[in-house]
C-alpha cells in the first residue's frame, strides 16, 4: 500500500458486544465459585483454594497473569522496531521455570506457608518479613495501576474505545470475581482469558498473513529489513537487547517475577501436591513459548505490512505501543466483532494480571500484617477480612490507574519498578535458601543495598535515557506514505542532549534487563559480607526444610561438597524429607496434637497463626535482628 488513512477507526456495536462477553463470563466464574463454596467458610479455601488445585488450570493462570496487555501490545512493537531477537526470551523463560520448579517451589511448598514472606520470618526475622511485604505491596499497586492504564490509553487513542469506561470496568469486574470466588475464581478466570488471548492472536496472525501476501513474503521482507538478525553476541551490558542481555538479564528479571513472587508461588502452593505444582510450571512454560511465538510473528507481520509506510514515523499514531491496535484496526476493521475480539485479547492480559495482583495483595496483607496484629481470628472472620482486603486493593489499583493519567513520563518509571524490586527480592530469598550461614543482619543490610542500587540505576536511566548507540533501533521507512508534511519523508533520529554526567554514558545506559541482576548481586554480596562480619547463623537454629543449597540440585556433587554447602545443618533429616514430601506436613500435624498453643508460643520467637504447628519449616529459635 502506498498511503495510509490516518483517521481514527472506531468500535462498532458488535465489537463492544464481543468485548463485553469477556467481562460477563469472568464475572460469572466468580459467581459460580462463590455459590459452590458458600459452605466452606475458610480463609485457606479463599486464599489458596484449599490446596486442591490441579496443574492444568494453574498453568493457564500463570501464563495469562504474566502476559499482560503490556506484553500483548508491547512485544509485537518491540519486534517491529528492534527485530526478532525478542524470541531469545524463550531461553530465559526456560531457565526461569527450571530454577523455580527445582529450587524455590520445593522449599515454599514443603514449608506449608501461605504468604511467600512468611518464609523470611521463619528463616531470618520479623523485620525482614515486614519490610519485604511493604515493598511488595507498594510495587504491586504501582505496577498494576499502570498495567491497567497504559493499554487502555493506547487502545483509546487508536480505536476510540472508551478510556475511563474500560478502566472502571476492569477494576470493578476483577474486584467482583476476586471477592466472591477467591483464588479458584482467579485461576479459572485466567484459564478462560488465556484461551481468549490465543484466539485473538490467531485471528491477527491468520488475517495479517493473508493481508501481507503469505508467510514467505513476511519472511523475505523481514529478512531484507534486518528483522531476522536474532543472534548478537556483543558482550557489552550497555546494549539494550543482545543474546547475553536477554538470556542472562532476562533470566534474572523473570526469576524475580516467577521464583519468589507471591502471585506465582501462591498458585503453585494451591496445587494438591508438589508434583502438580511443578507440572503447572512446566506446562506454563509451553504457554509462555506459544504466546512469545505469536507476539514475535505478529511483529514481523506488522513490519511487512508497514514496510513502505511506518505509521509512527508518519505521525499517524503518537507512540509505538499504539502500533498493534492501529494495525488490527486496519486489517480487521471491516469485519464486525473481530476488532472487539483483539481488544478482548489485550484486556484478557489486563484482567488476569489485575486479578492475580488483587488476590496476592489480599493474601500477604492478611497473613503478614493483619493476622500478626490480631490473634485468634475465627475462620469466618478471616474470610470476611480477606474479602474486604480484595475490595480495598481493587479500589487502590483502579485509583492508581486513574492517577497514572496525570503522571506523564513517570508511567515509564512505574513500569520499571517491578523489575527494580524483583532483583533485590530474588537476592533476599536466594540468600536464605542457598546459603545456610546467612543471618538476619545480612538479610536486612543486603535488602537495603540491593534496593538502593536497583533504584539508582533505574531512576538514573529514566532521567538520562540511553542513546540510540545502545538501543540500536532498526530502520523504518515512510517512502510510501502520503504525508501531510512533505518535508517529513524519512526516519529521523531524535538528537540526544549532551550528557552532563559520566554515568549517563555508562552506568545509566545499562540494559534495563540487568536492573534485576544488579539488585540481586548487590543484595547477595552485601548479605554475605555482613553475615561474615557479624557471625554466621548457628546450624542448630536452621530447620533443614528452609534451605536448599544449590549443590543438591547437581547429582555430580560429592557428599563431602554437599556437607560443606550445608554448613553443619543436619543433612540426613533433609534426605528423609526429600524422600517423603508429606513428611514435613505430617510432622507438623503431629506437633499440633502434642504441643499446646501456649507451650508452642513460648518455644517460638515468632507467632504465626495456625503456622506454629502446620508449618513444617518452623524454626523454634530464629536469630533475632
Amino acid at each position: 500500500m502506498t498511503s495510509r488513512d490516518s483517521a481514527i477507526r472506531t468500535f462498532q456495536v458488535w465489537d463492544y458486544a464481543v468485548f463485553a462477553c469477556l467481562f460477563v463470563v469472568s464475572s460469572a466464574i466468580g459467581v459460580f465459585f462463590a455459590v459452590k463454596g458458600r459452605k466452606q467458610v475458610s480463609s485457606k479455601e479463599f486464599l489458596v483454594g484449599g490446596r486442591q488445585m490441579t496443574f492444568g488450570p494453574v498453568a493457564l493462570s500463570l501464563t495469562a497473569s504474566f502476559m499482560s496487555a503490556v506484553t500483548v501490545l508491547g512485544a509485537p512493537s518491540e519486534v517491529y522496531r528492534f527485530g526478532a531477537s525478542f524470541i531469545l526470551f524463550g531461553i530465559a523463560y526456560s531457565f526461569v521455570v527450571i530454577f523455580t520448579a527445582q529450587l524455590f517451589v520445593p522449599v515454599f511448598y514443603r514449608s506449608g506457608i501461605t504468604s511467600t514472606y512468611e518464609y523470611l520470618e521463619l528463616r531470618f526475622c520479623k523485620v525482614v518479613r515486614v519490610a519485604a511485604t511493604l515493598i511488595y505491596i507498594v510495587q504491586t499497586i504501582l505496577y498494576t495501576g499502570v498495567v491497567v492504564f497504559a493499554p487502555a490509553l493506547a487502545l483509546n487513542q487508536v480505536t476510540g474505545f472508551d478510556l475511563w469506561g474500560s478502566i472502571y470496568a476492569t477494576g470493578i469486574v476483577c474486584t467482583f470475581y476476586c471477592t466472591l470466588g477467591g483464588l479458584k475464581a482467579v485461576v479459572w478466570s485466567d484459564a478462560f482469558q488465556m484461551v481468549v488471548m490465543l484466539v485473538g492472536f490467531m485471528t491477527v496472525l491468520v488475517q495479517g498473513s493473508w493481508s501481507t501476501g503469505g508467510v514467505n513474503n513476511v519472511w523475505h521482507t523481514s529478512q531484507a529489513g534486518q528483522r531476522l538478525e536474532v543472534f548478537d553476541f556483543d558482550p557489552s551490558p550497555l546494549r539494550r537487547h543482545t543474546f547475553w542481555t536477554i538470556t542472562v538479564g532476562g533470566t534474572f528479571t523473570w526469576l524475580g517475577i516467577y521464583g519468589v513472587n507471591q502471585s506465582t508461588i501462591q498458585r503453585c502452593i494451591s496445587c494438591k501436591s508438589e508434583t502438580h505444582a511443578r507440572l503447572a510450571l512446566y506446562f506454563n512454560l509451553l504457554g509462555l513459548l506459544v504466546i512469545l511465538l505469536c507476539s514475535v510473528f505478529s511483529g514481523l507481520i506488522m513490519y511487512t505490512f508497514y514496510a513502505a509506510c511506518d505509521p509512527w514515523t508518519a505521525q499517524y499514531i503518537k507512540a509505538p505501543d499504539q502500533l498493534m491496535p492501529y494495525f488490527v484496526m486496519e486489517i480487521l476493521g471491516e469485519y464486525p466483532g473481530l476488532p472487539g475480539l483483539f481488544v478482548a485479547c489485550a484486556f484478557s492480559g489486563t484482567l488476569s494480571t489485575v486479578a492475580a495482583s488483587i488476590n496476592a495483595l489480599a493474601t500477604v496483607t492478611y497473613e503478614d500484617l493483619v493476622s500478626q496484629c490480631c490473634g485468634n481470628i475465627s475462620n469466618q472472620a478471616a474470610t470476611l477480612i480477606s474479602k474486604g482486603l480484595c475490595v480495598v486493593y481493587g479500589v487502590a489499583c483502579t485509583s492508581m490507574a486513574i492517577a497514572a493519567s496525570h503522571m506523564g513520563g513517570i508511567v515509564q518509571a512505574a513500569l520499571s519498578i517491578h523489575g527494580m524490586c524483583g532483583g533485590p527480592m530474588l537476592g533476599l530469598f536466594s540468600l536464605g535458601i542457598l546459603f545456610p550461614c546467612a543471618n538476619s543482619k545480612g538479610a536486612a543490610g543486603g535488602l537495603i543495598l540491593g534496593i538502593a542500587l536497583s533504584f539508582w540505576v533505574g531512576i538514573g536511566a529514566f532521567l538520562y535515557p540511553a542513546s540510540s548507540n545502545s538501543t540500536h533501533p532498526l530502520g523504518l521507512s515512510t517512502e510510501g506514505c502520503f504525508l501531510a508534511n512533505a518535508t517529513f519523508n524519512a526516519t529521523v533520529a531524535t538528537p540526544m542532549p549532551p550528557s552532563v554526567l559520566v554515568e549517563a554514558d555508562s552506568w545509566y545506559s545499562i540494559s534495563y534487563l540487568y536492573y534485576s541482576a544488579v539488585g540481586f548481586l548487590g543484595t547477595l554480596v552485601a548479605g554475605l559480607v555482613i553475615t561474615c562480619l557479624t557471625g554466621c547463623t548457628p546450624p542448630e537454629d536452621i530447620k533443614p526444610g528452609l534451605i536448599q543449597p544449590v549443590c543438591d540440585i547437581f547429582c555430580f556433587c560429592s557428599d563431602k561438597m554437599k556437607r560443606e554447602c550445608w554448613c553443619g545443618v543436619d543433612h540426613e533429616e533433609e534426605k528423609l524429607e526429600l524422600e517423603n514430601p508429606d513428611f514435613m506436613l505430617a510432622e507438623g500435624r503431629r506437633c499440633s496434637q502434642e504441643i499446646s498453643p501456649s507451650t508452642m508460643e513460648k518455644r517460638q520467637s515468632i507467632a504465626l497463626q495456625d503456622k506454629a504447628y502446620s508449618n513444617a519449616g518452623f524454626v523454634s529459635d530464629s536469630q533475632a535482628f
